[in-house]
């Protein structure tokens, strides 16, 4: 057994102090934000960024050397939490916890600019869909050269662009990268991997809050709308479609959680930890398959308007879980670790011993 699975887990208990502001820095800008309609490319607010970064919150988890507030994962999973539930679109995952944490983890300056990751499927001309290309000062572009990997910072000016958008207009943009013309920094195999589990796990903790204050309108709408003189929340159906909502969404954030702790108590380590991590997007994408139908069937026609809150959220849901993996590709993970676990070892796989 790895030494690191016997690591103790760190207290996750964010400091309320620290969560409410994140909520009210969030809840504010949402009382003037301009709204996207659906299918309109997002573009995120310079004057919100420029504020979080005063407030230390753009590179949370960046050591105080670097510039960064030396935050853990666990106070980045509230800020991206928080994010959601607001709908506040922003790339804060990508800077901080993908291009940030790269750079600074192989030695290379960090500056103020704003960036995201590239990460290219192979040699020569490489195209990969980006999260906000289009709207970033920086691209890290990661890429495989033979038996290794290359990591450069690039001006989006030096690559080619292809504007594309998301189910919920976040820009998910085409980019080409002439890799004959740039050099870069060596990174091991190690480290790309668990980039790729960081990326994942990203996306199932803001799955998760999508879901969870998708649950949350919900039960807000059933208690309040009254059907046949009487509150939609005491009829057994309504019941029955709330449960099962809640029961699917408890269950993706218990396994992302379970991730999570995994991750950071072990430094991303744990032998375990891919497992977990599958089990987490698995669960979550199928979770929002459950919480969007119940959802929008409580809701009726409402809530398929744009006005309404709910799709916010469902959408939104929809669109991540496909994002760095989709449902189908954490199903297979999740079944291949159990096949090659075994009878006798899967006991220990799912507890993590």
């Amino acid at each position: 057994m790895n030494t690191t699975e016997l690591a103790p887990s760190p207290p996750s208990t964010v400091d309320p102090d620290l969560a409410a502001m994140i909520d009210g820095v969030f809840s504010d800008y949402r009382k003037t934000a301009p709204t996207a309609r659906p299918g309109e490319r997002i573009t995120y607010d310079r004057a919100l960024w420029q504020r979080l970064h005063a407030l230390g919150l753009v590179r949370l988890t960046g050591t105080e050397e670097s510039g960064g507030s030396g935050a853990s994962w666990f106070e980045a999973a509230e800020l991206l939490s928080a994010a959601v539930r607001h709908g506040v679109r922003i790339p804060l995952a990508e800077h901080d916890l993908l291009a940030g944490w790269l750079l600074e983890t192989v030695g290379l300056p960090i500056d103020d600019a704003v960036r995201t990751v590239s990460m290219a499927p192979r040699d020569g001309d490489s195209t990969t869909s980006v999260p906000w290309a289009g709207e970033v000062e920086r691209i890290v572009v990661l890429r495989p050269t033979g038996d290794q990997y290359q990591l450069t910072d690039v001006d989006p000016a030096d690559v080619v662009v292809e504007p594309g958008t998301n189910l919920i207009g976040e820009p998910r943009d085409t980019v080409r990268v002439d890799t004959a013309g740039i050099t870069g920094y060596p990174v091991p195999h190690e480290l790309v991997s668990q980039l790729r589990r960081k990326a994942a796990l990203i996306r199932a903790i803001q799955v998760c809050a999508a879901l969870e204050r998708a649950v949350a309108v919900s039960i807000e709408h059933v208690a309040s709308r009254v059907q046949f003189g009487r509150p939609l929340s005491k009829f057994q159906a309504i019941q029955n479609l709330i449960s099962d909502a809640a029961a699917e969404s408890a269950l993706a954030r218990a396994a992302t959680e379970a991730a999570l702790h995994t991750a950071v108590g072990t430094g991303w380590q744990s032998t375990h930890l891919d497992f977990h991590i599958a089990t987490a997007r698995s669960c979550a994408g199928h979770a929002a398959s459950v919480v969007t139908r119940n959802a929008h069937q409580v809701h009726g026609a409402i809530g398929t308007t744009h006005e309404h809150r709910l799709h916010t959220y469902t959408r939104a849901a929809l669109a991540w879980r496909s994002e760095f993996g989709s449902v189908r590709f954490w199903d297979q993970q999740v079944a291949s670790a159990a096949v090659a676990a075994g009878g006798r070892q899967l006991w220990a796989l799912i507890a993590g011993h």
